[in-house]
């Protein structure tokens, strides 16, 4: 099996951790791993913004840069879903095919779907709360929603229980916003932080050491209130967790 690893402009820029633990978690796996090294963003920044017409260069770009691969894998649910959910819209009527979206998943989505794993080694022995982000919730499909009453899962946990020492926590409304949302963290800077907010306090009233998700940019947008507000929490990212100890 052949993967072409997507790395987006954020967790390159800011947290390239989160990308050696999405590579290393799949070279354990014996996956043939390759990084394309002229990609460039996904396009999602403009296309949440209106901008259409800036990201379908990118897209244009992605479908091309991953031709050829089994698996397109993301440490970052948000731009998988973009990728997945948005470039069909934004490539239809070229002449190429579009199939590189279909085959493009969020690491986590990969993990537990497509190579089913059932171990990992090394120990987290922390107390974790989870973040279901919105685009893992309702576009994924890495959890339930809770607005769809419909029987409870939730793929991040199911990996997160591999890891031996762990305590799993979820926060009270587990699958609401965190107030991130790309360009409303901008437009609406008070809404947004009022919701952070209300977001970190649900996560610590758990009693757990770290907030975990599939998103950088959901819990750096989070990481960035409780460090200005001096709480006392810790992020990490999914993928660096069960990275540990490999």
């Amino acid at each position: 099996m052949k993967v072409g690893l997507f790395i987006p402009c954020y967790v390159d820029a800011l947290y390239p951790e989160v990308g050696v633990a999405t590579y290393k978690l799949l070279k354990h796996f014996g996956i043939d791993v390759v990084y394309p090294e002229k990609q460039t963003c996904c396009g999602q920044p403009m296309g949440n913004a209106g901008f259409e017409h800036m990201a379908k260069p990118l897209a244009d770009k992605f479908e091309q840069m991953f031709q050829g691969f089994d698996y397109v894998v993301a440490p970052s649910a948000s731009c998988a879903a973009y990728v997945r959910c948005y470039y069909p819209h934004l490539l239809q009527g070229d002449n190429h095919p579009c199939t590189v979206p279909g085959r493009t998943m969020d690491i986590v989505e990969f993990l537990h779907d497509v190579l089913k794993i059932k171990e990992l080694p090394g120990s987290f022995p922390h107390a974790v709360s989870v973040h279901n982000s919105c685009h893992g919730v309702r576009e994924l499909g890495l959890s339930a929603p809770s607005e769809r009453n419909i029987e409870p899962y939730n793929k991040i946990i199911d990996l997160l229980k591999l890891k031996d020492g762990i305590t799993i926590h979820e926060p009270e409304r587990k699958d609401e916003c965190c107030g991130f949302g790309g360009m409303f963290s901008v437009e609406e800077p008070a809404v947004s932080i009022r919701m952070g907010e209300d977001k970190i306090m649900r996560h610590m009233a758990t009693g757990a050491e770290y907030i975990t998700g599939p998103d950088s940019s959901c819990l750096m947008h989070m990481e960035g209130i409780a460090r200005k507000e001096h709480k006392n929490i810790k992020f990490i990212h999914v993928a660096q967790i069960l990275a540990a100890g490999l």
